[in-house]
């Protein structure tokens, strides 16, 4: 968990033996004494988890059931900001490898302004815009944002971009060491493909999370914000 409380991708992928400790949340049963269960439905095989399995376990947390509506719980994800929801039906069966519609995972995406410091070419016309935000004096890289772009969009702001100055790389944070797990990072050998911009264009940009000091996770463009100034672009508060 981070320090707000929510579940936190970012500190589990690099969690360590001296990191803060985890927490396991069960919210289903498939096995009991030697039989499967998913032949039951899911409120059956929760039932049994909750009244038979979890007092026998120490330091194992249940995943409750929410009565409300579909509409009150994204709210209530929305306000808190955590990455989504999955909802199952009550009668579900559990079958494995099946996409059966018994199930569906929305995820609930954060997002603000950022601004446009440069892209990366493709034989067409752009492959990712590179973005970031200001800290004090500096412009500083938060993605690579590829995401988002339906052909005509992507046509539309390549012929914006082509039309702002080129500069030297107004980040600066750049370059970086390493590319990092999901080769997220931009090293110097990344940086001889980009193409620089004069900090001059906003876009709003959605993401899954932003991690303390690193990238973007799952970035996606929205549109260009003409009614906002660059400067002004600031990491905002999770």
């Amino acid at each position: 968990m981070d320090g707000w409380g929510r579940p936190s991708f970012n500190l589990l992928q690099n969690h360590a033996n001296n990191g803060p400790s985890l927490k396991f949340f069960a919210f289903d049963i498939l096995m009991w004494k030697g039989k499967p269960l998913g032949g039951r439905p899911l409120d059956w095989r929760r039932e049994l988890l909750k009244t038979r399995v979890m007092p026998r376990l120490a330091g194992i947390n249940y995943s409750e059931t929410f009565d409300v509506s579909g509409e009150e719980m994204l709210a209530a994800v929305r306000s808190q900001r955590l990455e989504g929801v999955i909802a199952k039906r009550r009668d579900s069966l559990y079958e494995p490898g099946e996409r059966s519609g018994a199930w569906v995972k929305m995820r609930v995406r954060g997002g603000q302004e950022f601004v446009i410091g440069g892209y990366t070419p493709s034989p067409k016309n752009f492959d990712a815009l590179l973005v970031g935000c200001y800290e004090g004096e500096s412009l500083m890289y938060a993605a690579r944002v590829r995401n988002g772009f339906v052909p005509s969009v992507r046509e539309y702001l390549f012929r914006v971009l082509k039309n702002v100055r080129r500069v030297p790389c107004p980040f600066a944070n750049l370059p970086e060491l390493k590319k990092g797990r999901w080769g997220e990072g931009l090293t110097a050998a990344d940086m001889a493909k980009c193409i620089w911009l004069q900090p001059e264009l906003v876009a709003a940009v959605e993401y899954v999370e932003w991690p303390p000091a690193n990238h973007l996770r799952h970035s996606a463009f929205v549109a260009l914000r003409d009614d906002k100034d660059p400067r002004q672009v600031v990491r905002e508060a999770p």
